[in-house]
């Protein structure tokens, strides 16, 4: 992504990456605490497939980020097979971890924001 935002223009000092984000699941969780609690974001864009969306910005809630989302598809998934039980077990998951189990969430170190 780093490499696409740069070939799109953006400097690269506007660049800060996540580099304790590594999947989506209960990382998505890990992420938006991330956001808040390590880079201070009170207010986000989310791009992400269009059957993730509606997770990742309940997560975002869920943690205080005010969110707005946007899909970002490349293919059909629909004609995907078995994305939509991929998703149930990631949504049944995001909701345990947000509202029961409230699992430690994995941190990193804490780059600046400009």
């Amino acid at each position: 992504m780093r490499q696409y935002a740069l070939a799109q223009r953006v400097p690269d000092e506007a660049i800060v990456l996540d580099y304790a984000g590594r999947r989506t699941g209960r990382s998505d969780r890990d992420t938006c605490y991330r956001a808040e609690y390590i880079f201070g974001v009170e207010e986000a864009v989310l791009v992400t497939q269009w059957f993730h969306l509606d997770r990742a910005l309940y997560t975002c809630g869920k943690l205080g980020i005010d969110a707005v989302g946007v899909t970002a598809d490349r293919r059909d998934y629909y004609l995907a097979r078995f994305w939509w039980l991929r998703e149930v077990a990631a949504v049944t998951q995001a909701w345990l971890g947000l509202n029961l189990l409230h699992p430690t969430p994995v941190l990193g170190q804490e780059p600046p924001i400009f």
